[in-house]
């Protein structure tokens, strides 16, 4: 069936329910959490529509998520929120590791300025971002926000274009075909079980509390997280804003203690002024991932397709990892006709690096518990002692993310690693006399950055590809880019749109490593729209001639 043609098969037939509305949109997103606004921003700069629907009227009012990392922040950038963000954001120092008396045991510094550009931690109120997507969401005419509706059936063809039913709050039944759905449903996905998936459990599943104050108390607080290692209440401590702070603790069974003697430890002796519990809530941290994560034009994102303890701050930055890496690859398929393989990479890149990221979240579980087995007291000894190890907090303090791995989009030397599969650096570019990040400067497409002036044979490539080639020099950073080739022994690469090296031409080399492998998945097979072109336009020219 093609879209006219779904776009003409009555309302409600086979069914069962009366619909009254039949529509057709290139996607349609259940959700509209930080995930499915970021998708719906990053696919509305490309110039493709949306409708987003939501079950609430309005954004969920209370604390959920709070810290976030240079990538996601970056990402937030490409959405075009990166100011607004940065408007409500606050720089953390990193991590810490207490003992049960609250000695540090090892700390990892976070930096200021992170390969992406931004703080490598910040922490930030969920409410105050939900409202900078929506207000963004709002001003794109590409998006349509639903609120207050109730998905109700996806599919059951999910192949494309797909049916999508939902109810509104007072009880009437709707219906839309979409060529692409995109769930970001939560950990109760709907959209989840019409791909079929099931859950597979990473082994770890624990009951927390978690606690949201308010107060001007000169709360003991080094500006970061503290994570407290102690098998018999171990717990999670940060400021999240000017008078923010949560405190999480895991349930001890068969007790509950008042939230003021929980958190007496970071409060003034016998502090008696203001001090608001904004939210108090118990929460099972599990680590899972969905076993599949497409069926046809149907798509996981977000807790739909993996779940996280929060031990690291990667929840939702995973989730927004997720949108950024699907909307690129989704925006060519439907706006250019690229090979519909383009879209199998998206859960082959994003199920490794998910799984990596729970498995360090459950790793820093077991740092701060040591587990309730009889080896408990020794794990807590070497952990101890490899802290004291010179250099090693400094090496884990790094960035978590890991490259991605070799695929049809990540062409990878068997030799040696390079720089296939990592992110390009953001620093700050002049382009004719402007400031500007990177990312602004290239805009949304590929881009291929050279060492020198472009060899004829890479601006004919790049010219076929349809991207610019930019010598690194011209760009006016303050050499950062040009080390970067020089330490990943390149001559040029070949930047994906989400900014990850696809190809290098390795130094002295005369082409691309795998130029065969990736091109066809990239090839068009016809031109967008003018109404369907990307809002976003690169700055430079190309040097391609």
């Amino acid at each position: 069936m093609t879209v006219d043609e779904a776009a003409r098969v009555p309302a409600g037939e086979g069914v069962g329910v009366p619909a009254v509305e039949a529509g057709r949109v290139p996607v349609v997103i259940v959700g509209a959490g930080p995930v499915g606004v970021t998708a719906a921003l990053l696919l509305a700069r490309r110039g493709i529509r949306s409708v987003v629907l939501e079950r609430h009227q309005d954004v969920y009012p209370l604390p959920r998520a709070v810290a976030t990392d240079d990538e996601v922040r970056r990402i937030f950038q490409a959405a075009g929120v990166g100011e607004e963000f940065a408007a409500i954001a606050r720089p953390s120092n990193g991590l810490r590791l207490l003992d049960a008396r609250h000695r540090v045991m090892a700390e990892f510094r976070r930096s200021a300025g992170g390969l992406h550009g931004y703080p490598q931690t910040s922490m930030f109120d969920q409410p105050e971002l939900e409202r900078v997507l929506r207000d963004a969401l709002a001003r794109r005419p590409e998006c349509e926000l639903r609120g207050g509706v109730e998905v109700t059936g996806i599919g059951p063809d999910t192949t494309g274009p797909v049916r999508v039913t939902y109810r509104d709050d007072d009880g009437s039944e709707h219906e839309v075909w979409a060529e692409a759905v995109l769930g970001c449903d939560g950990a109760n996905s709907l959209t989840r079980e019409a791909v079929g998936a099931v859950w597979e459990d990473l082994r770890f599943e624990e009951d927390w509390t978690v606690i949201d104050v308010r107060t001007t108390a000169d709360v003991r607080c080094w500006e970061g997280v503290d994570q407290v290692c102690d098998p018999d209440r171990p717990a999670t401590f940060m400021r999240v804003g000017e008078d923010r702070y949560r405190w999480e603790f895991r349930q001890r069974e068969g007790t509950q203690q008042p939230v003021r003697e929980l958190v007496a430890p970071w409060l003034p002796s016998s502090y008696e002024g203001d001090f608001e519990i904004v939210r108090e809530t118990q929460y099972t941290f599990r680590a899972r991932v969905a076993d599949r994560w497409r069926s046809g034009r149907v798509f996981l994102l977000g807790d739909a397709a993996h779940l996280t303890p929060p031990f690291i701050g990667q929840g939702l930055c995973a989730g927004v990892r997720d949108a950024y890496n699907l909307t690129w690859k989704l925006a060519r398929v439907l706006q250019r006709g690229s090979d519909e393989k383009l879209l199998d990479s998206y859960e082959s890149e994003r199920k490794p690096h998910a799984r990596h990221v729970i498995r360090l979240a459950v790793a820093m579980g077991w740092a701060m518990t040591g587990g309730q087995d009889g080896a408990a007291t020794i794990r807590r000894r070497l952990l101890a002692a490899a802290c004291r190890i010179p250099g090693l907090p400094r090496l884990a303090g790094r960035d978590i993310s890991p490259p991605l791995s070799a695929g049809p989009l990540v062409r990878r030397r068997v030799a040696r690693r390079g720089l296939a599969g990592t992110h390009c650096p953001q620093p700050w570019v002049s382009v004719d006399g402007r400031r500007t990040r990177l990312d602004e400067a290239l805009g949304d497409s590929f881009a291929v950055l050279t060492s020198a002036e472009p060899a004829p044979w890479l601006a004919a490539l790049a010219h076929g590809l349809g991207v610019p080639t930019i010598p690194v020099a011209d760009l006016g950073d303050d050499g950062t880019l040009a080390a970067w080739l020089r330490a990943g022994r390149a001559d040029a690469v070949l930047l994906r749109p989400d900014r990850i090296v696809l190809d290098a031409v390795p130094s002295g080399a005369c082409d691309f490593t795998a130029t065969a492998a990736w091109a066809a998945l990239l090839h068009t097979t016809r031109r967008p729209a003018p109404s369907e072109q990307p809002h976003r336009k690169s700055l430079l020219r190309s040097t391609t001639r």
